[in-house]
């Protein structure tokens, strides 16, 4: 489906601009209208004047005293918020509209002041209303699918349908035992998105000094994984090993099919709990709610991205594997990474650019965390990972994130705030997390207005548009599309008849 009718148009972000800019210079204006109206308008006979016809000094140390009145008190007899405009037959469309009702009724300066609070309240609480309905509207417009892409999709799947050289083998078969051998650089990658897919795996060949040395193993579900094979049999690298499994083709036993099963529900059940904090959270319009929205976000509940934390049964043959995203672009060869020395930790990972800590996650007003987890310890990306399968195996990783999700459940969801793989896997990789220099990662390119500064760009290792304005959505800013948009095949001729294109 297309992201345009969920996306805010440029005409309706003018005039919530407007709305903020208004809501944020009304105040000095009525105060200075106040001033000058009482000052010049009102008769020399009438009741404003209290110490004299020609005291003004008097009226506007009164007017400054009710004012100050009425922003520190909550007063009964007026009504101080938008219940009283609300609750009120006339609704001043300006000041002088409100001086004229004033005047007119034979109000005091005291009228005058909490009713002008009041058209203030209700001022400021549109301005909100319309910067939450913005970002609603932007986080909503990130969780669609561009029709080029969902075209692509369907394509791919008619090809591999209906020829046969949409489903021949990827590889020669005198290269299979590339697919187990310790010696070759292995890359995974888990996504349902062939497009992205694509742009990962040719950045990374693109970047490498020895791609013959790499093997992709792209791990993807059923229904993506007709387009997937025909992608990559159509459009093959023949200089890297491309493997393409669907879900469907692994034979897991039943207790791990179980436990795969049990921890997808807890997710879905955490995803439902905070969905609807958010609903209850809507009408108080807060800034300090924003981080809310990405509940969103479908990403939350996929299977593929919590499958992460499976990637030893994922790859039973492998001790070693590079674990990309799907939203990332590669510019440095990958080789390094891979001879890395994990000083006997089981993941590498890049901490968070942004500086944030525990307290951002979890919930340290509970005990469980208050006694098990340091407030002050610093979180680290997925994105680029080098994980030592072998080094995995032999601790209690995948059994620490369970016993984790099975303690927020018990605790009704209160551990954590964001839901999703991450926090969890947090809190089960303590201890085994080895942290990698920051330029291996530069990441925060898919939230809003991120910070595009040129030499970060150049220098990154991978640029990773985590967020919600993923690269292919219309939502994202030009300059970061097009960041991407430039490793596309253009001259592809699906992709062309989809009507895939750059950002102009």
């Amino acid at each position: 489906m297309k992201n345009s009718p969920s996306t805010v148009t440029t005409r309706s972000i003018y005039r919530r601009a407007a709305r903020l800019l208004i809501g944020l210079i009304l105040p000095i204006v009525f105060l200075r209208s106040a001033f000058l109206v009482l000052d010049s308008a009102v008769p020399r006979c009438s009741p404003w004047r209290f110490f004299g016809a020609s005291d003004t000094v008097a009226v506007r140390e009164e007017l400054t005293r009710t004012f100050l009145e009425a922003i520190n008190i909550n007063d009964v007899e007026y009504g101080s918020g938008i219940d009283t405009i609300k609750s009120s037959h006339f609704v001043p469309e300006n000041f002088r509209d409100l001086i004229h009702d004033i005047m007119l009724n034979g109000q005091d300066i005291k009228y005058l002041a909490f009713r002008t609070k009041a058209v203030i309240s209700e001022m400021e609480h549109r301005v909100k209303k319309a910067k939450w309905q913005e970002y609603f509207n932007w986080y909503l417009a990130s969780c669609g699918v561009p029709s080029g892409l969902h075209c692509l999709t369907l394509k791919l799947a008619e090809e591999y349908a209906t020829n046969a050289e949409a489903r021949r083998d990827l590889f020669p078969p005198q290269y299979i035992y590339r697919l187990a051998n310790h010696s070759f650089y292995h890359v995974a990658l888990l996504t349902d998105n062939v497009l992205a897919a694509s742009v990962v795996i040719s950045t990374a060949v693109n970047a490498s000094k020895h791609p013959e040395k790499l093997v992709f193993h792209v791990v993807t579900d059923k229904k993506a994984y007709a387009s997937m094979h025909a992608w990559f049999a159509l459009n093959a690298i023949p200089s890297a090993v491309v493997e393409v499994k669907g879900l469907h083709q692994y034979d897991w036993p039943p207790e791990m099919n179980m436990l795969i099963k049990d921890m997808l529900e807890i997710h879905h059940q955490l995803w439902k709990h905070k969905y609807r904090s958010l609903r209850i959270m809507e009408n108080l319009y807060s800034e300090e709610n924003y981080h809310r929205f990405h509940l969103l976000s479908p990403s939350a509940t996929l299977l593929l991205n919590h499958l992460r934390m499976y990637l030893p049964e994922l790859f039973p043959d492998l001790n070693k594997v590079v674990l990309l995203d799907d939203d990332i672009i590669v510019q440095h060869d990958l080789l390094s990474l891979w001879e890395l020395d994990l000083q006997d930790n089981a993941l590498g990972a890049v901490l968070d650019s942004n500086g944030g800590n525990y307290r951002d996650y979890f919930n340290f007003s509970h005990r469980i965390i208050s006694a098990k987890v340091d407030p002050h310890s610093r979180r680290w990306l997925f994105g680029v990972n080098i994980i030592d399968l072998a080094k995995w195996r032999k601790t209690n990783i995948t059994h620490s994130y369970h016993q984790w999700l099975k303690q927020n459940l018990d605790a009704g969801f209160a551990l954590w705030r964001p839901p999703g793989v991450l926090p969890p896997a947090l809190l089960a990789f303590e201890n085994y997390v080895h942290y990698l220099e920051p330029s291996w990662q530069l990441s925060g390119l898919g939230y809003k207005n991120p910070r595009l500064e040129k030499h970060k760009l150049e220098s990154a290792a991978i640029l990773h548009f985590n967020g919600p304005a993923k690269p292919w959505l219309e939502v994202a800013p030009t300059e970061v599309r097009n960041l991407w948009y430039k490793h596309v095949t253009f001259s592809n001729d699906h992709i062309r008849k989809c009507g895939v294109r750059m950002a102009l």
